[in-house]
């Protein structure tokens, strides 16, 4: 496939991702998931299909129909599960088929996302369908950590009163923010939005949450949603690149998020391009996000453009500034993106080189920005790889909406629940 043919897939992408299949979840192959209890992958199955019948959950599992039937009952019982009627031909005879669903009010959990100028909050219930969504503004002083944690329990709270909800019927919350954060011990080394460093962050929501919460980074969440809702579903091995404010990477293997020995690795956006280069908000200097994300576009438009802030207001118009005259031919502001996009190629070769995944999702609001996923960039990408005999992996383009991120931060606390719920809680129940 040449680049041309590459180029228009991904613009395809645009409009087609909506075209997923019935279900949340990751769409495991025959036999997946078989280190997890039996009753939790018939579980999983179950949602991840959507509504399923019995015996193609036991031929997915490669068990017999009657393990199936007996472990569903369970299910129906504890109220996970319930049986639907699917759609038949008209006949006199006969019982409709029935197929397995989710039951809508086995449980809810919370995804929140923090950001630098607004945060977002979704509701989804066991099976994955969103009740409530809210956006507010980040108003608290910044990198203010106690600030922080006030406009995180507003925001569930606002969410909650949306919803008509108590949050009694909330399970868990899932959060997620830029920087570096540890998943398994609830704390961030570093993050843009605090100047404290190794904030004890999980524990500080729960308390003020008053619910178990789950966090992670900012770029994993991006990665769950496309795991559990997106292009990732059907891929055992992905790899997502997202650039907003700033420049992350998410990575599946084998149907499960790769966070790294102590859940810090993959910050594409904190790889160096440029040896003393341009300064990273990180504090160090060449790092891909000082070329690439917002910020960095927004301060070469300064200099080349002359574009100062009081006429420009904030940094989201003046990037949609900046690209209208790129558009617009200006060729300053065509070679900002330009040598964004340079970059851009050869991160994304390092990726391949590294990781040698089957698919690369490019993922964030700033995928509407064409000159970042141009012919010429995945051109250069391709110049830059090296020629292993066979087609390179496919390139996705997803300019999900800003609610994409919390439903990331939903499906954390899904999967978590989940595990627990079919854990050490079901035996004792």
């Amino acid at each position: 496939m040449d680049v041309k043919e590459k180029l228009q897939r991904s613009i395809d992408a645009v409009t087609q991702q909506g075209d997923t299949p019935p279900g949340c979840g990751p769409i495991l192959p025959s036999g997946g998931g078989a280190q997890k209890p039996l009753r939790q992958q018939i579980f999983e199955r179950v949602r991840a299909a959507g509504n399923t019948p019995r015996i193609d959950v036991a031929k997915d599992l490669g068990v017999s129909p009657g393990s199936v039937t007996q472990l569903t009952s369970e299910l129906i019982a504890h109220g996970l599960v319930v049986e639907v009627e699917t759609s038949h031909e008209a006949s006199t005879r006969g019982r409709p088929p029935v197929a397995l669903g989710v039951s809508p009010s086995a449980g809810y959990v919370v995804g929140v996302k923090l950001g630098d100028f607004s945060h977002s909050a979704v509701i989804v219930d066991f099976a994955g369908m969103p009740m409530a969504e809210l956006d507010l503004p980040a108003v608290a002083q910044k990198h203010e950590t106690d600030g922080l944690l006030d406009e995180a329990a507003g925001i569930l709270a606002a969410l909650l009163s949306k919803a008509k909800m108590e949050r009694s019927q909330i399970s868990a919350v899932g959060v997620g923010l830029a920087g570096m954060v540890d998943h398994e011990a609830g704390l961030v080394p570093w993050s843009p939005l605090l100047r404290d460093r190794n904030v004890a962050l999980r524990d500080l929501l729960a308390d003020r949450m008053e619910l178990p919460v789950f966090i992670d980074n900012d770029a994993n969440m991006l990665t769950l949603a496309e795991l559990w809702f997106g292009a990732g579903r059907g891929k055992q091995s992905f790899a997502v690149v997202t650039i907003e404010y700033g420049v992350g990477m998410g990575l599946v293997l084998d149907n499960r998020l790769y966070r790294g020995s102590g859940g810090l690795g993959l910050e594409l956006g904190h790889t160096k391009v440029q040896l003393d280069g341009a300064l990273c908000r990180c504090g160090n200097r060449g790092c891909l996000e000082a070329y690439v994300a917002d910020y960095a576009l927004v301060r070469e438009a300064r200099i080349a453009l002359d574009m100062k802030s009081e006429p420009f207001g904030p940094v989201q118009i003046m990037l949609e500034t900046l690209y209208d005259q790129a558009k617009a031919g200006n060729e300053r502001a065509r070679t900002i993106f330009r040598r964004a996009g340079r970059y851009l190629a050869a991160a994304l070769s390092n990726v391949v080189h590294l990781f040698d995944p089957s698919l690369i999702i490019l993922s964030g609001e700033r995928m509407r920005y064409d000159y970042l996923y141009a012919e010429e960039v995945l051109a250069e990408m391709e110049a830059l790889t090296l020629d292993k005999g066979r087609p390179g992996p496919e390139i996705d383009i997803n300019v999900w909406g800003g609610f994409v991120w919390a439903r990331g931060a939903a499906a954390l606390a899904l999967s978590a629940t989940t595990d627990e719920m079919f854990g050490d809680a079901w035996a004792e129940a």
